[in-house]
């Protein structure tokens, strides 16, 4: 019966990295059908260490979740601010991540690439347009643009490096306790 658990719960954390790629909280998706699977599978008449997944293990696995929001908050952040942008580009980078994912999903009609893009350009166009807002220099607004798309594209597949550590991890104690 565990390892029916344990392939259920991998497939399914399986589909949740995927919902990464599209800017949705996969990794938090992977956190609570992990905690919910080590509830209904935990024995209390045996140690914590015996368990199908340790606290240890656990606790890892939250931690990264956490890392990985962190990463892609930042990173577009960081490259509009690495493109010499201000706090304006800085946070035109951030909104317009956000924006420009919901319109590249329903623009580009290509799952994931189209959120991926929108985000991209999302990020690039808002800091740019906040900068430009705060009365910066057009190639300073540029500049800024640019890195808030790099780096909002660095923070995707950074965490999405997260996810797949997350899901490895998961997948290796829920067959290996």
């Amino acid at each position: 019966m565990g390892y029916l658990w344990a392939t259920g719960l991998v497939v399914v954390n399986l589909l949740w990295l995927a919902l990464v790629l599209l800017g949705l909280p996969g990794n938090w998706l992977m956190v609570a059908s992990t905690l919910l699977v080590a509830w209904a599978r935990w024995d209390g008449s045996r140690p914590a260490g015996e368990q199908m997944f340790s606290l240890w293990t656990l606790g890892v696995v939250v931690a990264l979740a956490g890392l990985g929001e962190l990463v892609e908050f930042l990173a577009g952040v960081a490259g509009a601010r690495r493109g010499g942008g201000s706090a304006w580009g800085a946070l035109g980078a951030l909104l317009g991540g956000l924006v420009g994912a919901v319109v590249g999903s329903l623009a580009v009609p290509v799952p994931v690439l189209g959120t991926l893009i929108g985000a991209c350009v999302g990020a690039g166009v808002g800091a740019l347009l906040l900068e430009l807002g705060s009365g910066r220099r057009l190639a300073v607004a540029v500049r800024s643009g640019v890195g808030g798309g790099v780096g909002r594209l660095l923070g995707t597949l950074g965490k999405l490096a997260v996810s797949v550590a997350i899901w490895l991890i998961v997948a290796v104690a829920a067959f290996w306790p």
